[in-house]
């Protein structure tokens, strides 16, 4: 893949990432703030608005804040600079590696700059209720996070895992 590409296929993914969830952050704080969690799908999906000043389920809302803008802002936008600097120089990277990485580096970002513009907090809105599987209350950039995730994981097992779960199990 050219460099000229790469960098297409990343900005692609960072601006529509990026867009859809700080668009949905925006209806949410205007739409849900105030109001009581609306259940869709006999309970299974709701909204509600929520700031959460930590990390995944809320890991780490209770540190010092002058901690949590240090790991959550700093040490996060830091990685995030590495990622995009990975991408960039990486010799081969396959578009479904950069896409992966992408997505990743795109939720890291709709919720870094939540960050810095909502106190440290990011805004969360979603939640899922599967019986007895219930999620934490998320966004957009988490979903983009954890599918950029799965991918890479998914594609690590494609290329080398298979045949390592095969030689030995």
């Amino acid at each position: 893949m050219i460099r000229v590409q790469r960098i297409l296929l990343i900005l692609v993914v960072l601006l529509t990432c990026v867009g859809c969830d700080q668009i949905t952050k925006i209806a949410a704080r205007n739409y849900l703030s105030s109001s009581q969690p609306t259940s869709y799908l006999g309970g299974i999906f709701s909204l509600q608005c929520t700031e959460n000043p930590g990390a995944f389920l809320s890991f780490g809302s209770t540190f010092p804040p002058r901690t949590r803008f240090w790991v959550f802002t700093v040490l996060t936008g830091i990685a995030l600079s590495g990622m995009v600097v990975g991408m960039l120089v990486h010799r081969s990277p396959s578009p479904k590696d950069i896409t992966g990485l992408s997505l990743i580096v795109a939720g890291g970002l709709g919720n870094l700059m939540d960050r810095l513009l909502h106190h440290g907090a990011v805004i969360d809105f979603m939640n899922i209720d599967l019986g007895g599987l219930r999620t934490g209350v998320f966004n957009i950039a988490d979903v983009a996070i954890v599918v950029g995730a799965g991918m890479l994981i998914f594609l690590g097992f494609q290329k080398r895992g298979w045949r390592f779960i095969r030689a030995n199990g």
